[in-house]
């Protein structure tokens, strides 16, 4: 163990978060995304819930300030009355690491499952919510980040 670091983040997903560059995306997965087939990279999270992931993972990692919007959702199929409210607690989480963040991108299901395939890595997780699927870009880490360390 280290110091600082929340212990829901394993050691294989710290390494992948250290090696992502700017611009690559990390896709964290519900329990029904079909991580495995889609993968390039598989991470798992099982029995972990994304919020307290996301939560854990935005402590370290920088998302992209260069495009409009570095963060996506899956949009829910219409008709599909099944979503739950989890956009809104992913709003608050992001916004309580990141004050400047604006908006989401919502991505039609087969285009995110798309954009997952090329993604650096899918983090396979036990959350059980509907449409929870969540892409993040990575940005850099600005000098000012680093003074004082």
């Amino acid at each position: 163990m280290l110091k600082g670091i929340p212990s829901i983040l394993s050691p294989e997903l710290l390494a992948t978060l250290m090696a992502m560059g700017h611009g690559d995306q990390l896709v964290i997965a519900d329990g029904n995304f079909p991580s495995a087939s889609l993968a390039r990279r598989l991470l798992r999270a099982d029995g972990h819930d994304i919020p307290a992931l996301l939560k854990a993972i935005l402590c370290f990692f920088p998302l992209d300030t260069f495009q409009p919007k570095a963060v996506t959702l899956m949009a829910v199929v219409p008709g599909d009355t099944s979503r739950t409210d989890i956009c809104e607690e992913y709003r608050r989480i992001i916004k309580c690491k990141d004050p400047s963040f604006g908006d989401f991108e919502l991505v039609e299901r087969f285009a995110f499952y798309k954009r997952a395939r090329s993604a650096y890595a899918i983090l396979a997780t036990g959350e059980q919510a509907l449409y929870a699927n969540i892409i993040l870009t990575k940005g850099i880490v600005k000098p000012e980040f680093l003074e004082g360390v």
